[in-house]
């Protein structure tokens, strides 16, 4: 943790159209672009057979850490932004996406909102949140359901491969 003003938030990056590196690249600036979100740490990139849906390519994903002074709608709305910026359509769901942004977790906050669930409903499934995030926050914890690494245990890692030939950078 830093001594950074704000809430502790972990948003989740995924792309698989179009360059994604590239993708998952410009949606950190662009997330970061602005300011109310200050990043902590980033995490690798991860190369993962998608998760339900039509078929389609492998994704690429990574976990951005920071801390925000964004109340939860304002960091929604930015996510949201950040996806417009790279073209994001939603026709379908868990379909193919050129960014996808979630928020997976914003301080301590749970909330059954519709328009906003925290934290994430599904993240304690999903390994391609989970082993990213235990990557960049070694002691990490999903509010209400417990250490991300007993998470990622009970999940497994299948479907989900470390590429550490491919980085992301904090803008400059």
């Amino acid at each position: 943790m830093t001594d950074e003003p704000g809430q502790h938030v972990v948003l989740a990056l995924g792309s698989n159209l179009g360059d994604r590196l590239a993708t998952l690249q410009g949606g950190v600036a662009e997330l970061l672009r602005e300011p109310g979100l200050t990043l902590t740490a980033l995490s690798p990139v991860y190369e993962t057979v998608p998760v339900g849906g039509p078929p389609q390519p492998e994704y690429l994903n990574a976990v951005l850490i920071a801390r925000t002074t964004l109340p939860p709608e304002a960091l929604l709305h930015r996510c949201q932004q950040a996806e417009q910026a790279f073209h994001r359509v939603r026709t379908e769901v868990w379909g193919p996406r050129t960014l996808d942004v979630d928020v997976i977790v914003y301080g301590d906050l749970v909330s059954d909102d519709p328009v906003l669930t925290l934290p994430h409903p599904r993240a304690r499934e999903r390994a391609f949140v989970l082993a990213p995030w235990l990557d960049a926050e070694p002691g990490a914890h999903l509010p209400g359901q417990g250490q991300v690494s007993g998470l990622l245990a009970a999940v497994g890692r299948e479907g989900v491969r470390r590429r550490d030939d491919l980085t992301l950078r904090p803008p400059s």
